[in-house]
């Protein structure tokens, strides 16, 4: 877990007993704190140790990852966009174990936040807030809340700001935390809401200025969409662990099941996919530091991409324990269901599409032009160059100059010429579109989904080409991402069973 020690009350049994019951995490968690990880919520963090956390915990259980991690994401827009002053004084909260939490949604208005209706209305002394924010997670159990508030005309993007709340700092009577839901996966979290009824808090709680809160939140959003990945490689690779282990143990017509060639097709692939997963999950992460103005449209392609491919994943394993995987006991099972929530959370899978069918013109001006931030390229895919500090200042809500990844595969010898092509092929059938708000027509979806695609061959080329990789990882990977069969696939299989590695960083000196 980066430089931090799991704590060993983090056991998959203890996870699965804790889930049965819907129960908590709360002396996991504790002992997380203890043990400093909420020191890598601070700003200043590489983004590569934040994501190796997630990693590590969400291949033990998603439940603690999301509970703990949880106040990275209620912190990030006060990284993003507060005062020298708020942050140093959130960071010291944090520092101190305190639990923080988003509360962006609303009952009636899901992903829709132009809608939202919780409002800040100037009083003296500061704002009053009222109104109710609902699915949020740890929303009972935090300390402080990032509230995102209107404080302008609903449906205009200027119309809200945000603001970092101290419920110690509020009456009894000024909030109530609603009831906790049930749902289908990570049954023990806090997923419940918070109702505000005249809560004042001080001109200093408000994050930025006034009508700049939906500007922050998305710019914070671009770093934590991108870490998402981690959460569902975690995941992933717990999955294939078990799955693998049962297929190996489990005998059928005299022999493991793991040996019958429709099995080994599933895990080979299965394998690989984490692979591929990884590399786009590794470049984006350090892109955030290098890349930082283009993160809006990395940060889309990442959340739709990974969570997406994992999902594949999961259900080709489940094909590999049959019944067994419909039974509701079980560390496959648990994964399974928890998995199903990443897609959704901090932008779902047609919000992040939407975002690069928008950004489709400045991506074909960028191809077209070759417009390529070579230093910021190599830095992000050479993983043992070192990467500048995150500079907030540099986030932006579009990628003005399109996606250097992409855009250097016109020039890239290294890149297979079928490559190269459909490169060329895409961005032809991209030109054609002009963005008009939320009127996005449903095969524009398609070339989003492509792009994704053609996102992730070229992370795993740049990877291969400035890192030494074996030129058999590279095939296995692009046979993948474009669903082809493939020997080096199998191939690979046959070392990750000997060598029990589910990562291609072993190895790889950098500088994580």
């Amino acid at each position: 877990m980066g430089d931090l020690a799991l704590p060993p009350e983090l056991t998959v049994e203890r996870c699965l007993e804790q889930d049965a019951r819907e129960e908590f995490p709360d002396e996991i968690c504790r002992s997380l704190t203890g043990l400093g990880a909420e020191r890598l919520y601070l700003p200043g963090v590489p983004g590569e140790r934040l994501l190796a956390m997630i990693r590590s915990l969400a291949g033990r259980d998603f439940t603690v990852a999301l509970a703990h991690c949880k106040t990275y994401l209620g912190s990030v827009a006060t990284w993003v966009g507060g005062t020298v002053e708020q942050v140093a004084a959130l960071a010291a909260r944090v520092s101190g174990g305190a639990v923080v939490s988003l509360a962006l949604t609303e009952r009636d208005h899901g992903s829709d936040v132009l809608a939202g209706e919780v409002t800040a209305t100037p009083v003296a002394g500061g704002y009053r807030l009222d109104g109710e924010k609902w699915l949020i997670n740890n929303a009972t159990r935090a300390d402080v809340v990032c509230v995102l508030a209107r404080t302008g005309n609903s449906g205009d993007a200027r119309g809200f700001s945000l603001f970092l709340v101290d419920k110690d700092t509020l009456p009894a009577h000024a909030y109530r935390c609603l009831p906790r839901v049930a749902t289908h996966g990570v049954r023990g979290a806090d997923i419940s809401g918070i109702r505000f009824t005249g809560a004042v808090v001080p001109p200093g709680a408000m994050i930025g200025e006034p009508g700049t809160g939906l500007e922050i939140l998305l710019k914070g959003l671009q770093i934590t969409r991108t870490l998402c990945g981690g959460m569902s490689l975690g995941m992933g690779e717990h999955a294939l662990r078990v799955v693998l282990d049962f297929a190996e143990h489990h005998r059928m017509y005299g022999g493991p099941l793991a040996d019958l060639p429709l099995t080994t097709r599933a895990l080979a692939d299965s394998y690989v996919d984490l692979l591929v997963a990884e590399a786009v999950t590794l470049v984006s992460t350090r892109s955030i530091h290098s890349l930082t103005g283009e993160q809006s449209l990395i940060s889309a392609l990442v959340k739709y991409y990974v969570p997406t491919l994992i999902d594949r994943t999961l259900q080709r394993l489940a094909k590999v324990l049959g019944a067994r995987a419909l039974l509701t006991d079980g560390a496959f099972q648990k994964i399974w269901r928890d998995h199903a929530i990443v897609g959704v959370f901090d932008g779902n899978t047609w919000v992040n599409l939407n975002t690069l069918v928008n950004q489709f013109p400045a991506l074909v001006r960028g191809y077209r032009g070759a417009r390529v931030d070579e230093e910021g390229l190599a830095a992000a895919t050479g993983l043992k160059q070192p990467l500048p500090p995150l500079d907030p200042g540099r986030l932006s809500l579009a990628a003005r100059d399109g996606c250097s990844l992409v855009q250097s595969l016109a020039e890239n010898s290294d890149a297979p010429q079928e490559l190269r092509d459909r490169a060329d092929r895409l961005h032809s059938s991209m030109a054609g579109w002009r963005p008009r708000g939320r009127e996005v027509p449903p095969e524009l979806f398609g070339l989003a989904r492509e792009y994704a695609r053609l996102y992730a061959a070229a992370a795993c080329v740049r990877l291969w080409a400035d890192n030494a990789l074996d030129d058999v990882w590279l095939r296995a990977c692009l046979a993948r991402v474009f669903d082809r069969p493939d020997a080096a696939t199998d191939h690979l299989l046959n070392l990750m069973r000997r060598s029990r590695t589910f990562s291609f960083l072993r190895g790889v000196d950098h500088d994580a």
